[in-house]
């Protein structure tokens, strides 16, 4: 056999390291995806870029997984999904629609199937009238199933929250919260099976079957080398944006590469004054961190993402892109995130809001990953805010995004950083209006003016979502909402 082709990368900390990627013609044609699927171990020799979904109910004949919206919204398609950490299997709820064969290889799946139809939240469900026409209870099941074995006894706010990303249209939600209730509070674990049966599952670095190559390097340096060797290769984060071309548009691709098993790329790194976060850091362990800190930018964590779509989705990939509505942008900006993008050339770092060049165009070159996040934790004086304005409180895409932080010294504006999204082609700050409030006690006077700089410095688009005027008004008024916020006049709406 021929020799591997070798090459020299970078990590994050400049260290290089030799990575052996093996060529085309040494790849067997068929590599199957494997994992576990409701106690069984389990091989699929189909494309890694079909959805999950499909697979279960088309190969695997498991049809109590539905299809509603085929976009992550609905919920009717939720499974968990468990990954092997310190020897036990520990799950989150995922969407299967826009969930690829190839994210799943190495893994665990839960099915409603493999809850035998005697799971505490199958029996409560039963008991209290909480379904009717049924096309959504499964994946409601497995919503509430995936809440009881990771938490005891939820309060309701909890219940809802895991319910966030699960529609119904015929029960009502107050049975079903009362059933979610009942259950959850005996802690009841999700089915799991026995560690000496999951020894040697492992994820390859490379699953291949019908024309499609899907790569899952470990290393920074294993992704940097693939990157550089493989430059058409889609790059494929949590997939919660990709899966819905995949799954709704049928979008397809030959060659891709993860970047969900990448370690650096997973890693959180806490300091006194700030949190790094990697790429891959998914939403949900983002919230994990930042709740506390940042009381406001949980809430629009919450509300752009499910429990599902939390668990999958990635802060590099939500920057990566570069949606001029994009929820995580804005915050981030106003709370002066960096970003640092890592190549063979080595790694550069930038202010976020210089990231953004223009529509759908970003300052990653050919050869680069986004690497890391690193968010600044709050200093004495700080208030943040960040508001949310869409049709739908939950899951629903922005028409106007806007994020406030200053700092106060002695009732005076010191520092301020003011960002929007849905006024531009790209997350922007307002520079005229964090003029018009510095130097200032925050008052009427000086929002006004701030609102009237806010009106004039962007020109948005009108679409379905909102007119170019209403965004404008509702971008201008939101300024004064953040003044009477942090004047105790308002109470900020709380994400149940």
């Amino acid at each position: 056999m021929p020799a591997f082709a070798s090459k020299a990368c970078p990590t994050l900390d400049g260290a290089d390291i030799a990575v052996e990627i093996c060529p085309m013609s040494q790849i067997s044609s068929v590599i199957p995806v494997r994992f576990f699927l409701n106690g069984q171990m389990r091989e699929a020799t189909v494309s890694p870029m079909r959805t999950v979904l499909e697979w279960l109910r088309e190969n695997a004949r498991l049809s109590g997984t539905k299809e509603g919206c085929a976009e992550g919204d609905c919920g009717a398609c939720s499974i968990l999904v468990g990954e092997v950490v310190d020897e036990t299997v520990r799950y989150h709820a995922a969407n299967s629609c826009i969930l690829t064969m190839g994210q799943i290889d190495g893994r665990v799946l839960l099915t409603v199937e493999g809850l035998g139809g005697t799971h505490p939240v199958q029996t409560a469900m039963a008991a209290n009238g909480s379904s009717q026409c049924g096309f959504c209870t499964p994946g409601i099941v497995m919503s509430l199933v995936g809440l009881a074995d990771r938490r005891i006894n939820p309060d309701e706010s909890a219940i809802h929250d895991a319910l966030a990303g699960n529609l119904c249209r015929c029960t009502g939600y107050r049975p079903i919260v009362e059933a979610g209730m009942k259950s959850a509070a005996a802690g009841v674990a999700a089915p799991r099976p026995d560690t000496l049966a999951l020894t040697g599952l492992r994820a390859a670095s490379l699953v291949r079957s019908e024309g499609t190559e899907f790569h899952q390097p470990s290393s920074l340096a294993e992704l940097l080398a693939l990157r550089t060797a493989r430059p058409g290769a889609v790059l494929l984060a949590g997939g919660t944006d990709l899966g819905v071309s995949i799954a709704d548009y049928h979008g397809d691709w030959s060659e891709v590469i993860s970047t969900a098993r990448v370690a650096e790329l997973r890693a959180i790194e806490e300091t006194d004054d700030s949190i790094r976060f990697g790429a891959a850091a998914t939403w949900e362990e983002v919230l994990e961190r930042v709740a506390g800190l940042y009381p406001s930018l949980a809430i629009l964590i919450r509300r752009f993402g499910s429990t599902q779509i939390r668990s999958m989705g990635t802060i590099g990939g939500n920057i990566g892109t570069a949606s001029p509505i994009g929820d995580g942008p804005p915050a981030l900006i106003a709370l002066g995130a960096r970003i640092a993008l890592v190549s063979p050339r080595g790694t550069r770092e930038m202010p976020l809001e210089d990231f953004f060049l223009g529509y759908r165009k970003t300052e990653l070159k050919s050869d680069e990953v986004i690497g890391s996040v690193s968010l600044p934790k709050p200093v004495n004086g700080q208030e943040f805010r960040v508001y949310k304005v869409s049709k739908r409180y939950d899951q629903d895409i922005s028409t106007v995004c806007g994020a406030f932080s200053v700092v106060m010294r002695d009732r005076i504006v010191s520092e301020a950083r003011i960002a929007f999204g849905g006024m531009a082609a790209t997350p922007k700050r307002c520079g005229p209006a964090e003029a018009a409030i510095i130097g200032t006690p925050l008052d009427e006077a000086a929002v006004r003016a701030a609102s009237e700089a806010i009106a004039s410095h962007f020109q948005p688009l009108s679409d379905w979502r909102g007119g170019a005027a209403y965004r404008s008004r509702v971008a201008a008024n939101l300024a004064d909402r953040f003044r009477r916020d942090i004047a105790g006049e308002t109470v900020e709406v709380m994400a149940l």
